[in-house]
């Protein structure tokens, strides 16, 4: 991600946003199709557990955001975490539609939108605070995602970020011009 200055705390949300989803999509690019469904150990969940449940919230929470509740009714949270047989194309579906609903939800607000009411669970929060718990969650998960991805790929893992032994190298073509900061 290249890092643009910005006064603007949605925009900046907005690019967190973009940022962490492209990181998660490249992460899930690197596995096979078994490893998306594949666990550690029998409490873990695996990536298409943590997609099906990312998406979920994002159609719960962003659905009429921020004039109704975050936490719809018809939402089965329960159901995300339940052992997924899908396939690569439609978890990959799932996952897009609930990143529309966020982009969806965002791209109208104006920074003078952070100050209004929204309810999560009938518990009332400001646009902005409900931004930042997204932000906070949604970065977790999508971690969880390259650590898993991360892990399943070993040897063949190609670095999301700066590569492993190489920050010196990156430092230098930052500062010689090369490559823009991020």
């Amino acid at each position: 991600m290249t890092h643009r200055f910005t006064a603007s705390y949605l925009q900046d949300s907005i690019e967190l946003f973009r940022y962490y989803k492209s990181l998660a999509d490249k992460a899930m690019a690197q596995v096979s199709d078994e490893q998306l469904l594949q666990t550690l150990d029998a409490e873990s969940n695996s990536i298409a557990i943590i997609v099906r449940h990312l998406a979920g919230n994002m159609r719960s929470r962003w659905q009429g955001f921020p004039d109704a509740d975050g936490e719809k009714p018809t939402r089965d949270r329960d159901a995300e975490f339940e052992n997924p047989s899908v396939t690569r194309q439609a978890l990959l579906s799932e996952w897009e539609v609930g990143w529309a609903h966020l982009f969806a939800a965002l791209d109208p607000l104006t920074d003078a939108d952070l100050s209004r009411e929204t309810t999560i669970r009938g518990e009332r929060h400001s646009v902005l605070q409900a931004i930042n718990r997204q932000v906070a969650h949604y970065a977790c998960h999508c971690g969880q995602i390259m650590l898993l991805a991360k892990h399943f790929a070993a040897a063949n893992w190609q670095s999301l970020t700066v590569p492993r032994g190489q920050s010196r190298q990156f430092n230098q073509q930052v500062l010689s011009g090369e490559l823009s900061q991020r």
